[in-house]
Order: C-alpha cells, then structure tokens, then sequence
C-alpha cells in the first residue's frame, strides 16, 4: 500500500515537473543567442560542438523523464510488456546516445569552475553507464539487476529537476551564499541525493516490480 502511494505520488510529480521542463524549453525553439540560461554561456555559445550538445540536451529532456517513468509502472509492466520494452529501448537509447554524450560535452563547459566540472561531467558518465549496464542485465534476463541499475539512471535523470528545485528554494530562503558557492553545492547534492536515495528504495525494493511469468 505504500508503494502504491508513493508510486503514485512520485509519478504525478514527475508529470507536472515534465509539463515544466516542457515549457522551460519552449523558448530556446528560437535558437536565440539571449535567451534565459544562455545569458551565462556567451563565452562559449560559439562554440559550434557546445551549441549542439545544448539543443539537444534540453529538447530530449520531457523524452528522459516520460519514457523513464513507465518504466516504474507495475501496471504497464504487467498489462502492457511490449509498451515497456518500446519505452525502455527509447530512454536508454536517448541516455547513451543523446543526453549523456551532450551532458558530458556540457558538464566540460560549466559554470562553477573545476568542482562543478566534475560534478556534471561525472554525473554524465555515471548516467550512461547505469543505463547501458541496465540494458546488459536485461539481456541476461536479469530483472532484479535490471531494475536496480534503471532506478539509479532514473535517479540521474530527475537531477534535472532536483537541480531546479533546490536553486529555487534557495532564491525562496534567500540563503546568503556566494552564487560561485551555491552553484558548486547545487552541482553536487542534485543527484547525489537521487542516488542515496535510489539505493534506499532498491535495498527497500520500492518501485521494483517482477515481470509476469
């Protein structure tokens, strides 16, 4: 019943968080030079491989986040196998293909100095290799190992999010912090909590569902 609850409660935040990235996006459509975020990367936006890696990273993003989410639902899992597989083939294919390279390509021009570098290029290899080792264990047929290493490549994708939302608490706390500093801790707790997490819920086996025989 908790699951059930938190299942619940997690995807419909996911979904609104979704509709946001949705409508965070929008504006970069016009492939302007000043455009919100791109204000603080004019040192780099002419950098043709930079520009790129930046599009695509943010227009695949809502495809993360809602081909991620089906995954974690039992009810999919069980009724719906094939819409599973299909949606899983298109987020790990998104992650390792899309996202991770131009999240590493990202992560390499950070703000922040070497820390925040770090941070972002480490969160982006540890992405793809979460999710390319969750595509290896399936193939094996091995659903708890399966499981267990997409809810640490989920975990990596909600950074998005959590990187937004604790940015926002802080503007919220007026927290008086140095923008240099606040951003190297905004680089580092937005997906180290995901993971801590995650590895509670999979110890837990929270939101691990077994396929039907």
């Amino acid at each position: 019943m908790i699951a059930r609850v938190l299942r619940l409660a997690a995807a419909l935040l996911i979904l609104y968080a979704a509709r946001l990235m949705i409508l965070l996006s929008l504006p970069y459509t016009a492939f302007e030079k000043y455009t919100d975020f791109l204000f603080t990367k004019q040192l780099v936006y002419h950098i043709h491989h930079w520009r790129i890696s930046f599009y695509v990273h943010v227009f695949v993003s809502t495809i993360v986040l809602l081909t991620g989410l089906v995954q974690f639902s039992p009810y999919v899992l069980k009724k719906h196998a094939g819409l599973h597989r299909r949606s899983g083939i298109v987020y790990a294919f998104t992650v390792i293909v899309l996202s991770g390279p131009t999240g590493l390509v990202m992560g390499y021009y950070a703000n922040g100095g070497i820390y925040a570098k770090t941070s972002f290029m480490l969160l982006a290899v540890l992405w793809i290799w979460f999710t390319l080792s969750a595509v290896l264990k399936i193939k094996k047929q091995d659903w708890q190992g399966h499981a267990a290493m997409m809810m640490r490549s989920y975990a990596l994708t909600l950074s998005a999010l959590t990187l937004r939302f604790y940015a926002y608490m802080l503007d919220v706390l007026n927290a008086d912090v140095h923008p240099r500093t606040a951003y190297i801790w905004l680089a580092w707790l937005s997906w180290t909590i995901n993971l801590v997490i995650a590895e509670i819920l999979i110890r837990k086996k929270i939101f691990i569902s077994r396929p039907t025989a």
